[in-house]
């Protein structure tokens, strides 16, 4: 394999409603889709998990090309360009920070290598299901009304999700949570506040204990590793760490810390499929339970974690939608919902493609990075 381009397609994918959490409102995903181009014309596909402002992240799309345009491109080297996915990871790591970046870089990377090798993603990674149960992550409404909430979350039940995932901020968590839980009390339910809470609202926390979560996931700031174990030592509901979670160390350390038990695994946010597949094994080797974080992917970044999501020790519903969650039209062969799973792609690499009408159609921009070795 040799890479001889990258092709970077900038697409705006309007969201089917508005996605709001505590740090911001979503009614359009731009999404940055690299293109890795061998010379032998086969072409690896990825998806940047960045959004358009450095809200979630710090990470954003303008700045995600201009280090995959000026450093982590240049970066490569010949011996990277054979395709050996350990030795992508080396090189890019080269350079520090910038992991969805460098996860949508080595993707597309490694989407070539296994297309060569008619090697599916989910085999390479060590997939054990062809099919994983989906869970859904529901916005706060924009109206902040109970009978949104209610009809909205309604709409997926109804659809055959496996787990409902509720967006928390202060002066939204109790009163919907209990909606929620009074409608349908079977349900596996956990909220997501995204770093919107403070040490000093753990005793109003705690009280999302009667609720019966599955768990609360990132409820403090990532550097707060304290403040997290705080809380745990406050809730009886086990604490989810997300936005922490950077590097098998970070997951490590917050099992080990106490500040969580359960991890959320997004391969943008560690750096890489291989990354991620390494916090899975060590999570499994502890007994920590996982599940595969979402980023309003279309059904590019989809695929890959669908593959990702497949192995053993991803035990709870991850947010790994159909693609009718988020988008009327997506650029690849939608992704639909069956007894509340989706199928995990068989074919070679991350066993899609986008459609070229339909990229084409909700392209904004397209840019060619030629590989220059050192």
């Amino acid at each position: 394999m040799s890479i001889q381009m990258f092709r970077l397609h900038m697409v705006n994918m309007p969201l089917v409603r508005p996605f709001r959490t505590s740090f911001g409102t979503d009614t359009v995903r731009e999404v940055l889709i690299v293109e890795a181009v061998s010379a032998d014309g086969i072409s690896g596909w990825a998806e940047c998990a960045a959004s358009s402002w450095p809200g979630y992240s710090s990470e954003y799309t303008a700045a995600a090309v201009a280090v995959m345009t000026d450093q982590l491109i240049p970066a490569l080297r010949e011996t990277t360009m054979a395709g050996d996915p350990e030795e992508v990871r080396t090189a890019l790591d080269v350079m520090r920070g910038h992991p969805m970046a460098k996860t949508a870089i080595a993707t597309s990377m490694l989407d070539v290598w296994l297309r060569e090798r008619d090697q599916s993603m989910a085999s390479f990674l060590g997939a054990t299901r062809t099919e994983v149960d989906c869970g859904v992550s529901v916005g706060i409404p924009t109206t902040e009304t109970l009978r949104e909430l209610m009809e909205e979350v309604g709409v997926y039940v109804d659809a055959g999700y496996r787990r409902i995932k509720l967006k928390i901020e202060p002066g939204w968590d109790l009163e919907p949570v209990a909606a929620v839980r009074a409608q349908w009390p079977d349900m596996p339910l956990q909220v997501d506040a995204n770093q919107a809470y403070a040490r000093s609202d753990a005793e109003h926390l705690a009280k999302l204990d009667e609720f019966d979560l599955l768990l609360i996931e990132q409820p403090l700031p990532e550097e707060d590793w304290l403040g997290h174990r705080m809380l745990a030592d406050a809730c009886a509901t086990p604490i989810c760490m997300d936005e922490s979670i950077l590097s098998v160390a970070s997951a490590e350390s917050a099992l080990e810390f106490g500040s969580a038990t359960i991890i959320n695994i997004k391969p943008g946010r560690v750096g890489s499929y291989l990354t991620a597949r390494d916090i899975h094994d060590m999570c499994m080797a502890r007994n920590s339970p996982v599940w595969c974080g979402g980023m309003l992917e279309t059904g590019i970044g989809r695929a890959a974690n669908l593959a990702l999501a497949a192995l053993p020790n991803f035990t709870l519903p991850g947010d790994t939608s159909a693609s009718n969650r988020y988008y009327a039209v997506d650029i690849t062969e939608p992704f639909v919902l069956q007894n509340g799973r989706l199928p995990v792609p068989k074919g070679p690499g991350i066993g899609v493609e986008p459609i070229p009408d339909l990229l084409a159609e909700f392209r904004i921009w397209i840019k060619d990075v030629p590989v220059v070795l050192r």
